[in-house]
């Protein structure tokens, strides 16, 4: 069978570290079952015969009008489909997704017939707001950080950047590589739109966002950046997590130390 990375090397490589991130994901015990999703914008990536190919599903609605994805394309994970089924086999475990005309719904085009993440409607929100800002971003992700998770079950954490500030000073490469450092919201209903409109807003301050006893959703460039982006937060949860386990709270870096590291690396104040 055809599929629609042929002879596409650019379209093949970003699906490729899909694929590879999503190993990444089940590897590390953050994607239990079908836990997680990701979706990335491939608009770019698109040609004129990929513009050209039909549906091979019916139209399904969004839930939503995203007035800003007029005619894009998204990678979109399936449904009920495993990271480490992904991992292996993306196209058969994800599809390419067109947006259609009145903004408000979509065709699967590719490989196969793949229904994409009950979470869609969230996923394409942050991407329709992303663009309408501008954003550089194409990538979002959704997982299961045992750790960070681990802290939102803390009420101390759920007040407003205190989790950032803790992660922050366990160790100096935490806020270079996570300078927005990680917004909180409080529990809302997997997969509902307050839960994605909730998201959109906190993403306006922060790169990856904390969905209390839940999971994280992260944005960037590609999906590579914004796996490192949760992989450093959570590296920081697991030293937290370490020292607790020793019998004593962690010091962290003291606000002169990480405001140095602010000027160093030229990060946002």
């Amino acid at each position: 069978m055809k599929s629609i990375l042929d002879n596409r090397p650019a379209l093949t490589k970003e699906v490729n570290k899909v694929a590879e991130v999503a190993g990444y994901l089940w590897q590390k015990g953050w994607a239990e079952r079908n836990g997680g999703n990701i979706t990335i914008n491939i608009t770019e990536f698109v040609d004129d015969e990929i513009r050209q190919m039909k549906p091979i599903s019916e139209v399904r609605t969004i839930g939503a009008l995203m007035p800003n994805l007029k005619g894009c394309y998204f990678y979109c994970k399936g449904t009920n489909k495993r990271m480490r089924d992904l991992a292996r086999w993306p196209m058969e475990n994800g599809s390419v997704i067109r947006i259609l005309d009145d903004c408000a719904s979509y065709v699967i085009i590719a490989d196969h017939p793949v229904v994409p993440t009950s979470e869609l409607p969230s996923h394409l929100g942050v991407h329709n707001d992303m663009i309408s800002k501008g954003s550089p971003n194409k990538a979002s992700v959704h997982t299961h950080p045992i750790e960070l998770i681990a802290i939102t079950h803390s009420p101390k954490f759920m007040k407003k950047d205190v989790a950032t500030r803790m992660l922050w000073s366990m160790i100096p490469e935490t806020k270079a590589f996570c300078p927005r450092g990680l917004g909180i919201i409080p529990y809302e209903l997997p997969s509902s739109l307050e839960l994605g409109e909730a998201t959109i807003k906190v993403l306006e301050d922060y790169d990856v966002v904390m969905w209390e006893k839940h999971g994280v959703f992260a944005v960037d460039c590609d999906v590579m950046q914004a796996f490192d982006q949760i992989d450093v937060l959570n590296k920081s949860a697991l030293i937290y997590i370490a020292a607790k386990s020793m019998g004593f709270e962690p010091d962290g870096m003291s606000d002169a130390q990480m405001q140095e590291m602010t000027i160093a690396f030229n990060l946002p104040k």
